[in-house]
């Protein structure tokens, strides 16, 4: 059982605990201006990019992308996105604003982000777009970090992604010690029924522990999936392969730490 901390609020402490009793939360993105300027800002790049001039539906032209574009299309496609959507002057900030109660709780209020955002795109039966299941901790990634992954059309099924929860965590770890040469497809196979198939809505956010396996399958839906992410983490904990500067930006440094950084310890003083 989890012990409440005295110095969160009732809500803080709930959300803290399914946390960590859980590996995720899912939560309602109150800044609705925010994340819509986000989408439209999606949507407007992905007109261009497809040379689309007419008036497209904001609540479905993602939806039916595969519409406009074939799969040998899709990775310079998606490629295309992420690279204008990341130079948008505002975009990581908006990002940020989006999910910053959140992380504020789980994450702390000095933070860092990484410096480029993903985007996901999945198009119905598309096989090219898949994502076997891992933990990106087994590559490498720091376990201080977290992945806010943000759906710019409701997911579902298998338009969504799947998580093996916290408390089945122990599962995977005998299947490895029982298995030292599976592949991924066998090790998706020993904990299928274990697995976590996530429903998010558009107007919410993912937030999971990405030292948990996840992963997607082939979207057997009829609408395209398109969801971003990106990672956080403390400012001050510890960075693995991918290091401060490199990856990782700091974006909420305090004045505190600032002058504490800056600091220079007077060495010419004379102590008597």
């Amino acid at each position: 059982m989890i012990k409440n901390n005295p110095y969160l609020s009732v809500d803080e402490n709930t959300l803290a605990r399914e946390y960590i009793e859980k590996g995720y939360f899912v939560g309602e993105i109150k800044e609705k201006e925010t994340i819509s300027w986000i989408r439209k800002s999606l949507i407007n790049i992905a007109k261009e990019e497809l040379n689309i001039k007419k008036a497209v539906s904001e609540d479905n032209f993602l939806d039916s992308i595969h519409e406009h574009l074939t799969v040998s299309q899709l990775n310079n496609f998606r490629l295309a996105m992420i690279r204008r959507m990341n130079l948008l002057p505002e975009f990581r900030q908006n990002y940020y604003k989006v999910i910053k109660p959140y992380l504020d709780i789980i994450v702390g209020n000095e933070i860092s982000m990484q410096l480029k955002a993903n985007l996901s795109i999945q198009l119905p039966d598309d096989d090219s777009s898949l994502l076997p299941i891992h933990a990106d901790t087994w590559s490498g990634d720091s376990p201080f970090e977290v992945v806010a992954w943000i759906p710019l059309v409701d997911c579902y099924k298998t338009k969504s992604m799947y998580i093996l929860p916290a408390n089945k965590y122990p599962v995977i770890e005998k299947n490895f010690k029982k298995m030292p040469d599976a592949n991924t497809d066998d090790l998706f196979s020993s904990v299928e029924e274990d697995l976590k198939w996530l429903e998010i809505k558009y107007g919410e956010v993912l937030i999971f522990n990405q030292a948990l396996p996840h992963g997607n399958r082939v979207n057997l839906e009829n609408e395209s999936r398109w969801s971003m992410n990106c990672r956080f983490k403390g400012l001050h904990t510890p960075y693995w392969d991918k290091k401060l500067g490199e990856y990782f930006m700091p974006i909420t440094v305090k004045s505190c730490t600032r002058l504490g950084m800056n600091y220079e310890h007077p060495t010419n003083w004379l102590i008597e």
